[in-house]
This record gives C-alpha cells, structure tokens and sequence, in this order.
C-alpha cells in the first residue's frame, strides 16, 4: 500500500501539470511508483483532484490490451483508467486541439454494461462478463500524452496518469453484438480519408470480452466493480495516431459501424 502523503502528492503533481499544460515530465522518483499498486492508489488520488472540473467517473479504459500498443510504449502488462462524464463525445464529434497539449486518438471498441457486475463474483471469464454487457459501439479513444518521450518511458508513472485518458467519442449502439465474430472481425483507421491502420477484435487480449473481464478481476482485486450502465473501453487494436487541427479521422469496425472526429 502506498504511503498516504506519497500517492497525494503524485497525485498534486500530475494535476498541476495538466492545469499548467505543461509538457509530460515523470514524476520524481520521490514520488515515483514502485508497482502497479502504487501506481493506482496514486492515480485514485489523482482522479478524486479532476472529479470537480470533469464530473463523475461514468467507465474506464483499458491501456494496452493489444501487442502494438505494448510495443509502442515498452510495456507488456495492461492498465486501467477512469473515464469522466465532461469528457464524453458522440460521433460525430469535433474537438479542439488547443484543449490537450498533444492529442491523439485510439480505435477501439467499447462496451455499455446492462447489468453490474460485483466484485463478490470474481474471478469472472468471457461468458460471465458477456451476460452483462448491453450494447457494443465502434469508438476512440482520445489521450493527452503531452508530447512523452516514448524512448524512455516508465509506465507505471503513466499508470498513475490515468493512463492518459483524455476523453472518448462513441459511435452507435449495437444491441444485438451476439451475433457478430468479434475475434475476427476487422477494423481500419483513416486520417484525411488516407489509411491509418488496421486490426482485429482478437488483437485485443484475444477477445475484446476477455479484456472486459481482464479489467472486472483487476477491479475486484482493489475493492472496486463495474456498474450497470458503465462504459468501458477494451483496447485499441490500432497504435495511437496523433491528431492536428484541420485532421478528420474515421474508424470502422466490421458489425459496428464507424464514427468520425474532426479536430478544430
């Protein structure tokens, strides 16, 4: 467990630095993360500083489900972050980027719970969680890494930045996803109708559920559940692409449609 007056003022650091819109600096190693427990008692505390300005914790992301995502910032184990209610978009959405200092975006497919699922049942597996999930949706997405030096990244600091989440944009619902062959179905990216890149649901933990349950068990182990009506995301199974104002980036999901995001 981490010391109290450690993960608070972690917790103050990171928050003065988005306040600031300063450039991403880690946290010094007074204050650093040892573990991924540390990391996240640091990045509660970091959550209960943004709740007044970016309203109630509405779902999470799931960080690097996927081996691109891995590769791209050094690291080989998931995380979890939390998703505010102020920062939910709906496709088709349009941000501006003089709100982040480096804005990029995820392509992802994201879960809406019908259901709970409580930290009492776990561990959970792919068909228990898939009996709580009401509706699937194509989505982004959006980080601020505040221009990291990806080089030389130490993720558990990341971690307690919750995980850089930035906010995401949801495409339509699909209530009857039961159907569709999320292992194998395909998803493309394009930026300024150009390619961006492609993945499969399968490329996310082996199954965008798996990475669902991945997130309930970790939950469970601090206390904490998923409530009906939450939206998670399961991963992107493309590497983060950054955005410049002017962009128009659109993703595709095969049985799920596809969203658009402009940026002013």
């Amino acid at each position: 467990m981490t010391q109290p007056n450690k993960a608070e003022k972690a917790a103050r650091f990171l928050f003065e630095a988005h306040r600031d819109r300063q450039p991403y600096q880690p946290l010094p190693d007074d204050i650093s993360p040892a573990t991924i427990e540390e990391a996240y008692d640091m990045q509660e505390a970091f959550q209960s500083l943004l709740a007044p300005e970016r309203g109630a914790i509405v779902g999470y992301k799931i960080a690097l489900t996927t081996p691109v995502m891995q590769r791209m910032v050094g690291f080989d184990a998931p995380c979890a972050g939390a998703v505010f209610e102020s920062r939910v978009h709906h496709s088709p959405a349009s941000v501006n980027a003089s709100d982040y200092v480096r804005l990029g975006a995820e392509c992802e497919v994201a879960v809406r719970l019908q259901s709970g699922l409580p930290a009492s049942g776990a561990p959970y597996g792919r068909e228990a969680v898939a009996a709580a999930v009401g509706a699937l949706m194509p989505a982004f997405e959006l980080v601020d890494d505040r221009g990291a030096d990806y080089s030389n990244l130490y993720f558990l600091g990341v971690a307690a930045d919750n995980a850089w989440n930035a906010g995401v944009v949801l495409g339509p619902e699909r209530a009857d996803w039961q159907t569709l062959d999320l292992e194998n179905a395909s998803g493309a990216m394009t930026i300024n109708g150009e390619p961006a890149g492609e993945g499969y649901g399968r490329d996310v933990l082996g199954h965008p559920l798996d990475a669902l349950a991945w997130l309930v068990n970790t939950l469970a182990g601090r206390g904490k559940e998923l409530q009906a009506g939450m939206l998670v995301m399961t991963g992107s199974i493309v590497s983060t692409k950054f955005l410049n104002p002017g962009d128009e980036a659109a993703f595709t999901f095969e049985g799920l449609g596809d969203i658009r995001l402009s940026v002013g």
